[in-house]
């Protein structure tokens, strides 16, 4: 029997409808959210992520304030825009399109970005309150889009095993700690695996719910996952397309594959992407609703 399919696009509609009024309420108080997104260098793809918020954020009546630096801006550059949209009200979120070029540390970024205006939960004061359950802070956008997937499509992770494929600061340990929390909607059993496991598929066919988010085109085949598991393909990946043409963008898992064991599965694109921005959408209202 064929797996559900996740409807990440209906979700997120869902998501962005309820920011929408949130948004309204804030308009009728004399307030209008705003959310400043940084671009270093004119790569394609970045340059399509950055277009894409702007768009939502025009949608939902989202001030929206694109920065744009050269691909040479200097360290000193980017850290004086920072501290100018630290200090600008009308700005409530700042997010600095990743990746950088080599000679921006992006640790230095993120620390230089208030706290209060971290609407990517990337800064350490805001992922440590991630970590112990504190919800003062923000949610982090992929994994908290993962979150309200399951939610919406009626999968607990109470009591369930849980396993994380990938370790990284935006993915892998945010998305274990927000399963693992004691809280409703969570209080799953974790396992993260990643490139240093050996015999990875050993732990993924006892999962529950199994969170890709390695990096690897159709790393997921059908007999690494438990049959009738739920499956989130994190990943996106450009791969050449055997017809010709333009690339295939790929997740994590192999989709037609994971369709024929699992029990709900998401595709890519379509699944998680767009929960991404929703949750980031949300998070830059947020900011504001909660400014004095």
């Amino acid at each position: 029997m064929a797996a559900k399919i996740i409807d990440g696009k209906a979700i997120a509609a869902e998501v962005n409808e309820e920011t929408r009024r949130r948004v309204e309420a804030l308009r009728a108080a004399g307030r209008i959210p705003g959310l400043a997104v940084v671009l270093v260098g004119d790569d394609p793809a970045s340059q399509v992520y950055v277009n894409a918020k702007a768009k939502k954020c025009a949608e939902l009546g989202i001030h929206s304030d694109k920065r744009v630096l050269p691909a040479d801006a200097t360290m000193e550059q980017v850290l004086e825009l920072i501290g100018e949209l630290n200090r600008d009200p009308r700005i409530d979120g700042i997010l600095v399109q990743s990746p950088p070029p080599p000679q921006i540390d992006e640790e230095k970024v993120i620390a230089a970005i208030d706290p209060a205006k971290d609407v990517d939960c990337f800064s350490e004061r805001n992922v440590g309150k991630l970590l112990i359950g504190k919800e003062d802070g923000f949610r982090p956008c992929t994994p908290w889009g993962v979150m309200l997937l399951l939610e919406k499509s009626g999968i607990d992770p109470a009591g369930k095993h849980a396993v994380v494929i990938g370790r990284s600061n935006i993915v892998g340990k945010p998305m274990a700690a927000l399963l693992m929390q004691k809280a409703k909607g969570a209080n799953a059993t974790v396992t993260v695996v990643h490139s240093g496991t050996p015999d990875i598929a050993r732990f993924t066919r006892d999962a529950d719910i199994l969170i890709a988010a390695i990096g690897k085109p159709e790393f997921v085949r059908g007999d690494m996952i438990k049959p009738g598991a739920a499956v989130i393909d994190v990943g996106i990946n450009r791969t050449p397309n055997p017809a010709g043409g333009r690339d295939r963008l790929v997740g994590d898992v192999k989709f037609d594959e994971a369709v024929e064991v699992a029990g709900a599965v998401t595709p890519v694109p379509g699944g998680v992407g767009p929960m991404t921005i929703a949750v980031l959408m949300s998070n830059a209202v947020t900011a504001c609703e909660r400014r004095k």
